[in-house]
């Protein structure tokens, strides 16, 4: 490995993208059509986890798991019209950007699903400044595990010491935690403050434009290119 790897880990929905809204009509609507009442806030703070992970935490486990392919095949229909609306966060790309041209291979870690994830890179328009991505279907377990965070270390070959890794959503800073990831929170998510701090983010931004304005004092700093990647 060479003493200059690290590994900028970026989650897409919600921290890159400005997609989590659409995702919560999606499924709100999908919910609803298979016959459940749920607040848009409940289905809101969900986000982030994989989509079985997500309709249990909102419905509970008592709820017949029967249900969940087609609930969740409903989402994917009505978020599916939403593709072309899908928009980058300001300066999305200019920070992904900005980190590869410093040396940082920098990989998406996301539970979206491969169709999803076209249209959210399209959205981003950086794929030059990416080095690979990780979603939930590679791993066992999605966010909050530390699952897909450890498997994006090991595509680029990084090890936990030599990453930071930036999301939106508690379950984002708890699979960091796990995964003894440095972590930033954004609260362009919709997600407060307070939450992110409380499930381990070190510091919090205001989206991708604040963290890039802030990039020099940042937890990017704390991996310096050139330490030794061994200890």
């Amino acid at each position: 490995m060479a003493a200059t790897d690290r590994a900028a880990l970026f989650d897409i929905d919600g921290t890159l993208v400005d997609s989590n809204a659409l995702h919560v009509v999606a499924w709100w609507e999908a919910l609803r059509q298979g016959g459940h009442r749920v607040p848009t806030h409940a289905v809101h703070r969900a986000l982030g986890l994989p989509g079985e992970q997500l309709i249990e935490h909102v419905l509970g486990r008592d709820r017949d798991p029967a249900d969940d392919d087609r609930l969740s095949a409903a989402h994917d229909t009505l978020y599916g019209t939403c593709f072309e609306r899908l928009q980058a966060f300001d300066k999305a790309a200019d920070l992904l950007r900005a980190l590869a041209g410093d040396g940082w291979k920098v990989v998406l870690v996301t539970s979206a699903k491969d169709r999803e994830l076209t249209a959210l890179r399209r959205a981003v328009d950086a794929d030059d400044a990416l080095t690979d991505t990780a979603t939930a279907d590679d791993v066992e377990e999605g966010k909050p595990a530390p699952d897909p965070l450890e498997h994006a270390l090991s595509l680029v070959d990084v090890p936990a010491d030599r990453a930071v890794f930036v999301g939106d959503s508690v379950w984002d800073m708890r699979a960091a935690r796990r995964a003894h990831v440095l972590c930033a929170g954004v609260l362009c998510g919709g997600i407060p403050r307070a939450d992110l701090t409380d499930a381990g983010a070190a510091v919090v931004y205001d989206g991708p434009a604040d963290l890039l304005a802030h990039l020099a004092t940042s937890p990017f700093t704390n991996v310096p290119a050139g330490a030794d990647a061994t200890t």
